[in-house]
């Protein structure tokens, strides 16, 4: 079974439904979802934000915190999070931001993606250094971290 067979199944036996905001992975998380038969039933929306103004005026993340932190980080993918949440009606949202490659540099290296999960008042944030894999396999990686983030947050992992 698929992680996001087994989305399905966790959000739909609690009646949850999803939201994702997506930079780098540009809407994997959303179309590896809807690839299965029923997702309708726990997928809200999906938002692409690949451009930081694409952020700020889809999310609300503040130019702010992209000018003082950048794109790839903690700070904005809470914010994409939060901003994913409050523009659909889920009941959870996961973000995504990172540096598939090639490229990144010393301070924000290739492979280095940010998460942001919101749930149930909760707001939490994650690293995760994937390593200079290639694009596609940090892209697809992420996706499939952005999952078992959303099934632990139904409760199903």
């Amino acid at each position: 079974m698929s992680l996001a067979e087994d989305l399905l199944r966790a959000a739909g036996a609690r009646g949850l439904t999803i939201a994702a905001a997506e930079s780098c992975t540009g809407g994997m998380v959303a179309a590896a979802i809807t690839d299965v038969a029923g997702s309708s039933a726990i997928f809200d929306r999906g938002f692409v934000t690949y451009t930081n103004a694409a952020k700020v005026q889809m999310l609300g993340v503040r130019d702010a915190t992209l000018s003082a932190r950048g794109a790839v980080s903690e700070e904005v993918a809470a914010e994409m999070a939060a901003g994913a949440l409050a523009q659909s009606g889920a009941d959870i949202a996961v973000s995504i931001t990172g540096i598939a490659g090639p490229g990144g540099s010393d301070h924000k290296p290739e492979g280095r993606v940010c998460f942001g999960l919101a749930a149930f008042g909760d707001l939490r944030t994650e690293t995760v250094e994937f390593g200079a894999l290639g694009r596609a396999e940090v892209r697809a990686a992420a996706r499939d971290h952005a999952l078992r983030l959303l099934i632990g947050a139904t409760g199903g992992g």
